[in-house]
């Protein structure tokens, strides 16, 4: 049978490969970004209650209204917002299923989006599978800082849509002031919309505020703002997100967000939105995870690796230059089966493949994990 692919240069994702390698040789795998500690044994119970309370049939397209409003009350607390729950809140199958409502409301045959990379793999496949053109400017290396003049120079009468992700996988940057500053002057100027992906809001370190689109009315009227639970509870496999965007906007995500998941789990959406009332869980997950940064980059400070600055998310960049010349997908692979230790080569982050040899490790795992990897890791 001959198929003409739709995405003929994409192959199965990076974090797919390296956790089936790690499994097979038996590693400890900091490669793909999920905890291998227990989710909280209160949101299990409250998901088990609300299945055996006979909440088990479709829930509304939008998501569960009390699960909306929810959120609603935490975007207000954090972000000083207001966002009405039934005409701007959308929950959805996972934030890769926002992602792609979202890039499909707005992005039409020929129009042009503007990627930053390092960029998370799913962005610009569903811009090619709309009929969009990406447009791929590089963050700069080695502190990912964006180049807003030449954000603004590749502007064009074309360019409908701009993907932002903060804080920043793979590199653990987070967005200033002064880079929403620079991206508010170029959205006014051009009209561009902002899809920005914000899965891991929750998780900033050293005293920094998170800079959503949400804080500032002017880009939160032009802006996806995509979040998800996964991150934020530990729950990765429960593929629960959801997206904030002014009424016309949602209204345009809804469209294509019917006809992908239709609607999510309904008792787990139920366990979310009570669960949602212990802010303190979320609240504290800069210190938990600034825990596990701090006490990872300790662990490997006798070690050969260079470590990058990381400002957020559970990842961190580990710089492998004093150790080997190798390109960074053959040095993750060698790493994995020789000595045991999984991680992600950035350079699959790249259109162009760069190669800064550097690797991303996750540090959201037991401490015990993190001891044992680190261990592996000074000896190299």
């Amino acid at each position: 049978m001959k198929i003409r692919s739709k995405l003929p240069d994409v192959g199965v994702t990076i974090f797919t490969v390296m956790s089936k390698l790690a499994a097979d040789h038996g590693a400890y795998n900091l490669s793909q970004g999920f905890p291998d500690f227990d989710v909280s044994s209160d949101l299990i119970s409250l998901v088990e209650h609300y299945m055996r309370s006979g909440h088990n049939q479709y829930a509304p397209m939008q998501g569960v209204p009390v699960l909306r409003e929810r959120i609603a009350d935490k975007i207000r607390t954090l972000y000083d917002a207001d966002v009405d729950p039934e005409s701007q809140i959308t929950v959805t199958s996972g934030a890769t299923e926002a992602l792609y409502a979202a890039i499909a409301a707005v992005v039409r045959p020929d129009d042009e989006v503007i990627i930053l990379e390092p960029a998370y793999d799913s962005y610009a496949p569903v811009v090619e599978l709309n009929g969009g053109q990406p447009v791929y400017r590089q963050m700069k290396y080695p502190d990912y800082r964006i180049d807003w003049d030449e954000i603004a120079e590749s502007v064009t009468n074309k360019t409908r849509l701009i993907i932002l992700n903060s804080p920043h996988n793979p590199t653990g940057k987070i967005l200033s002031g002064e880079d929403v500053a620079a991206l508010k002057e170029i959205v006014q100027r051009n009209g561009l919309f902002i899809l920005s992906d914000e899965v891991y809001e929750h998780i900033i370190f050293d005293g920094a505020g998170h800079q959503s689109m949400l804080r500032d009315p002017e880009l939160a009227g032009r802006s996806f703002v995509v979040s998800s639970f996964g991150k934020t509870y530990h729950t990765t496999g429960w593929k629960i997100g959801y997206c904030v965007a002014p009424p016309a906007l949602t209204d345009e995500l809804r469209k294509v967000h019917q006809f992908l998941t239709f609607s999510t789990n309904t008792p787990t959406q139920l366990a979310y939105a009570e669960f949602l009332q212990k802010k303190g869980v979320y609240l504290d997950l800069p210190a938990f995870y600034q825990q596990k940064r701090d006490m990872f980059l300790d662990l490997i400070r006798e070690s050969r690796f260079k470590p990058l600055a990381c400002r957020g998310t559970y990842f961190q960049m580990l710089d492998y230059s004093e150790i080997s010349d190798q390109p960074d997908v053959a040095f993750a692979e060698w790493m994995t089966v020789d000595k045991r230790v999984a991680a992600i080569p950035p350079s699959v982050f790249y259109h162009r493949r760069d190669d800064h040899k550097v690797l991303r490790f996750c540090f959201a795992k037991k401490d015990d994990t993190l001891k044992k990897a680190a261990a592996i890791l000074c000896r190299i």
